[in-house]
């Protein structure tokens, strides 16, 4: 298809009509994307890229049967959900199939910050209460009460840009945190922090209407909370007063494999008391959802004011909807992210012992985390080194993204329909990038026995675990992030200025 203007002329136009804090990946030289497929972009020139950035795209790029499922709904009817139509609760039923019993209470919305402000809302409805919990490092969406509450963004703006109301906890962080994996019990003592914070809010006299955190977090360093974390931090804050919301914005509808959502990850004892959604939820259309219990529900309700959202739960977005829970299904893509997702893993662990770089993979399912580091023992962040390989990716056609706090974790959130032989590629590329990069840089091997080691595992399905292994989680560092780091004394170095992605 021709294109209407040239990739020069489209980026000009965008500088001049589009606001200029709105950026584009590889600002150096941005990718004019024209057409997707699968776990594939293509751009003006068809070039292939493997894409290992969309987690929006769950179900693949360009779905057929979603994309079926939303022109034929476009032929018949769009309207809001003050008509009555069948694709709204058979929709609503279908989704809350999938969560603990309790949460059985739908309000669906257009994006995850939308989903976010309205758990917001409902919170702080329900008893009364304004404060909030939040993570160090957390994001939870763009609009202002939103930014308030995500410290990713607001301590961009300043020293005191943290609103009164609003609590920062350590981010449970067993690799860079306060407690670390050699720690007897991280999750209590995680769980402890936002004891005390909860204990000295009271003290001022004020108090506690939501904890919330993603249930994995993403810009925070793809970071997995310690099992038994999030029942603790329920317990003191149910105590208080508060709710609890799991914000599986970015990681929910069966990224992580054996669980339909993260928070499950947790155990069966732990129900959130809101959940929120978004990104994968329609496959690229916007669309999102609340969804918690009737008690709260009722609680929002009872103020009088009533809800409505033009496009929320319209009959296109439900019929959209509908067919992603179908194609998650039909293709066991909770399957594929517990086998490839395993594979991967097992790729990733070898970097870590062959190249100083790696200090820690940590991940489940299609959910996975490089955390570079330029000093393995002092867990230095490698934050130019992680950047300059996201270029570097990219020249080789792989798209990955850096993020964390200090911009140096290489962060894998594919497609769904990525395979063994995609993960396959991207590591064996990633390896010689690495090797190269160390190379220049005056780094060395931290096993010269091991520097041939090649991704040669079988990607058949034959290969992946039997049965009765769940899917892997986990940090893949321990007593190697304690061994020597292998470093030259050189004075080389990657230059330092920030690439962004």
């Amino acid at each position: 298809m021709e294109e209407l203007y040239s990739k020069a002329e489209t980026l000009a136009l965008r500088r001049k009509h589009i606001g200029p804090s709105c950026k584009v990946f590889y600002a150096k030289d941005p990718l004019k994307i024209v057409r997707a497929q699968g776990q594939y972009m293509f751009d003006e020139k068809g070039e292939k890229y493997l894409d290992c950035i969309n987690n929006v795209a769950h179900v693949g790029h360009s779905h057929p049967y979603v994309i079926k499922a939303a022109t034929k709904q476009m032929e018949l009817l769009n309207t809001n959900s003050r008509f009555l139509h069948d694709n709204l609760v058979q929709y609503a039923q279908r989704l809350t199939a999938t969560l603990p019993e309790k949460l059985s209470v739908c309000y669906f919305v257009n994006s995850g910050s939308e989903a976010n402000d309205l758990a917001l809302r409902l919170a702080r409805q329900y008893r009364g209460h304004q404060d909030v919990i939040t993570l160090e490092n957390a994001y939870h969406g763009h609009v202002t009460s939103l930014i308030d509450i995500s410290p990713y963004k607001f301590n961009q703006l300043g020293k005191d840009s943290k609103k009164e109301y609003v609590h920062v906890a350590p981010s449970p962080d067993i690799y860079r945190g306060k407690y670390r994996e050699d720690h007897p019990d991280p999750a209590s003592a995680y769980a402890e922090e936002v004891k005390k914070i909860i204990e000295e809010t009271q003290k001022n006299g004020r108090k506690i209407a939501a904890f919330i955190a993603e249930s994995m977090q993403s810009c925070g360093g793809q970071v997995i909370p310690p099992v038994g974390y999030f029942q603790k931090v329920a317990e003191y804050v149910r105590a208080a007063g508060g709710v609890f919301i799991a914000d599986e914005v970015q990681v929910g509808f069966g990224r992580v494999g054996k669980h339909f959502w993260a928070f499950q990850l947790q155990g069966e004892d732990f129900v959130p008391d809101i959940v929120t959604m978004g990104k994968p939820i329609g496959n690229g259309h916007p669309m999102s959802c609340v969804v918690t219990t009737r008690e709260i529900a009722e609680g929002f309700g009872a103020s009088g004011l009533e809800y409505f959202n033009t496009f929320g739960g319209n009959p296109v977005s439900c019929a959209i909807g509908l067919a992603v829970l179908d194609v998650i299904e039909k293709e066991d893509l909770q399957g594929n992210a517990t086998r490839v997702g395993n594979y991967l893993l097992e790729l990733l662990a070898e970097q870590k012992e062959k190249h100083p770089l790696v200090g820690d993979i940590r991940g489940v399912g299609l959910f996975v985390g490089v955390d570079l580091v330029k000093d393995k023992q002092k867990r230095t962040p490698a934050t130019a080194e992680a950047l300059h390989l996201i270029y570097k990716l990219k020249e080789h056609q792989i798209l990955l993204s850096a993020d964390g706090p200090y911009r140096n974790i290489l962060k894998f959130k594919p497609p769904m329909c990525f395979t063994m032989e995609d993960a396959k590629h991207a590591v064996e590329t990633l390896d010689a990038l690495l090797t190269e990069l160390e190379e220049a840089t005056g780094m060395k091997t931290e096993n010269n026995a091991s520097t041939n080691v090649q991704c040669k595992r079988k990607t058949t399905e034959e290969s992946s675990q039997p049965e009765g292994a769940s899917e892997s989680i986990g940090h893949v560092n321990g007593a190697a992030c304690r061994q020597e780091n292998g470093i030259y004394s050189k004075k080389r170095s990657v230059p330092s200025k920030r690439i962004r992605t």
